[in-house]
């Protein structure tokens, strides 16, 4: 599959914040890190987490099974590289430090408040599915595969702008980079142009269960536990 590069290893999500800052969790929970050198592709860090959402500065936060939501400060030279953040949340993804977005099992909407003692800030509406980009984009989907942008910024009274679509996993890495899986597994990226015909999506080749957009235009997805970084956008 011309579009797609094959990578050594086995994860059950993925998330990538930039081209350096690839992160994964796999069917064990166990968690790894992209070396960025192929050939020894992952570093397994210790902890246990069930999701995991990486940001373009480096920022990584994780959910584990029980929902239990935790920050990686294992750069900063402590013992244990997880923090645990009070709340409860079944995905989580972070853009940047102040872009962070999860939703609980209820499927209720929470976003980072940048100070742990009073961490989240529920937002109306309800997702299942979360992807904040870099530069604040924020887009969701919900149970039903409906897709959503955040404009909360810009219309308060109705926080959630709907997307034509269907899709049951997404990923932003910025306002230009969002992509998406479908129920079917199909992968599509947004077009930019939410008026672009009857689908603002073009559908690329492939078929994933999580994909993964940073900020820079990297792409990831994994496919049953096989792993694929995007290389459609470079010469053939």
């Amino acid at each position: 599959m011309a579009d797609w590069v094959k990578i050594a290893g086995s994860l059950s999500a993925i998330s990538a914040g930039s081209r350096t800052t690839v992160w994964g969790v796999n069917a064990a929970s166990n968690i790894f890190g992209h070396t960025n050198y192929d050939v020894n592709p992952w570093l397994h860090i210790p902890g246990g987490l069930s999701d995991i959402g990486a940001g373009a500065d480096g920022t990584t936060w994780g959910v584990n099974s029980g929902n239990q939501i935790f920050r990686y400060v294992g750069d900063q030279g402590v013992s244990n590289p997880w923090l645990n953040v009070t709340g409860s949340l079944v995905r989580i993804d972070a853009g940047s430090r102040t872009n962070v977005w999860g939703v609980d099992a209820a499927g209720s909407i929470y976003r980072y408040t940048n100070h742990d003692a009073n961490p989240w800030l529920k937002i109306p509406g309800t997702l299942s599915d979360i992807g904040a980009g870099a530069d604040g984009t924020v887009w969701g989907v919900n149970s039903g595969n409906q897709i959503f942008r955040y404009i909360g910024d810009q219309n308060p009274t109705n926080p959630w702008q709907n997307v034509p679509g269907s899709l049951k996993r997404i990923a932003v890495g910025s306002r230009t980079n969002v992509w998406g899986v479908d129920p079917a597994g199909s992968i599509y990226r947004y077009t930019n142009n939410d008026a672009s015909g009857t689908n603002p999506w073009v559908k690329i080749p492939g078929t994933a269960i999580d994909i993964a957009a940073g900020a820079d235009g990297t792409v990831w997805h994994i496919n049953d536990s096989e792993i694929y970084r995007y290389t459609g956008d470079q010469p053939s």
